[in-house]
């Protein structure tokens, strides 16, 4: 029944899955059970702590909400603003900082709770179990965290992750069967609604391709401010949605339904860079294994596997 479940299983070191198919997964993984549901904290005065996309998505949960976000370069300046009462760690690894930040956190006595997909985690030591909240993930490459992050989302907006799927098989497929590798680069064109989606969407790009290939990802406001002055042939824009932008290259458009909201989006533009992942040189796939036996030698990151 889960199609795609039982194809990433079946993934290994030697033969790491795309993201694409690692969306698609995470889809059948929803699909199957959203009883995990993240707490809404009695916070008044809170700081939330996370790196790099744990950061972008937890912004996201709490968007409407009175809270300060804090990272790896910040957090002993912001966690020691008088005024704080809780700290909140967002960690997919719940390794590397975050144990560090709850240890700095319980110093200067404030409540901490961890929101993570292993229940096994070094934290646990420091603010003891019942202060961290396992959410569910699927086993996926180093880095990808994209059933991690896309529950966070899907636990605050409620989408139905069957639907995501069923356009992504039946709808979105035949409108990006194009030959992707004779553009050297990509501008994604968004709605603004979807803002903070866009530093998910770079970040993934990073880790798969870094400068191999080139990106933008930015919204139709943020396309009025001289973004396409300098034309480039050899770029193709993606345009969700068709509003009049200035543009003299490449361009094709993708309309979704009006309905959609954050973890729709965040499936959609997530597959459509594991459709590039697929046609390019597999460049995260050719280095991933150098780079984490880099990492472990270093007490920092400690027994980081390639699926983790």
């Amino acid at each position: 029944m889960w199609r795609y479940l039982d194809l990433l299983k079946n993934t290994n070191e030697k033969n790491l899955a795309s993201l694409d198919l690692v969306v698609m997964a995470a889809l059948d993984l929803f699909s199957s059970d959203l009883s995990v549901k993240i707490p809404d904290f009695d916070f008044k005065k809170p700081v939330i702590v996370g790196s790099w996309n744990a950061k972008n998505t937890s912004k996201i949960l709490y968007e409407n909400r009175d809270v300060y976000y804090a990272d790896e370069n910040n957090y002993k300046e912001i966690i020691s603003m008088p005024w704080v009462d809780w700290v909140v760690i967002f960690s997919a690894s719940w390794g590397k900082h975050a144990p560090i930040v709850a240890q700095y956190a319980k110093e200067k006595k404030l409540r901490v709770k961890l929101v993570t997909c292993n229940e096994n985690n070094e934290t646990n030591k420091i603010i003891w179990v019942e202060n961290i909240i396992v959410t569910p993930r699927n086993l996926e490459p180093y880095t990808y965290n994209t059933s991690t992050y896309m529950w966070w989302i899907i636990a605050k907006t409620k989408e139905n992750p069957k639907e995501i799927s069923d356009y992504i098989e039946q709808q979105l497929k035949t409108k990006i069967d194009i030959d992707f590798t004779k553009y050297n680069s990509f501008l994604f064109v968004i709605p603004n609604k979807f803002a903070n989606i866009a530093p998910l969407i770079e970040v993934k790009f990073i880790e798969l391709f870094w400068r191999n290939i080139a990106r933008d990802v930015k919204t139709f406001e943020e396309m009025k401010h001289a973004v396409t002055v300098v034309p480039n042939p050899k770029e193709l824009c993606i345009r969700f949605w068709k509003q009049d932008i200035y543009l003299s290259w490449d361009i094709i458009d993708i309309e979704l339904p009006d309905f959609l909201w954050l973890a729709w989006f965040m499936a959609v533009s997530y597959y459509i860079v594991g459709v590039l992942q697929n046609q390019f040189p597999p460049y995260f796939k050719n280095h991933i294994e150098n780079y984490i036996s880099y990492l472990n030698k270093s007490d920092f990151w400690k027994n980081i596997k390639i699926i983790v």
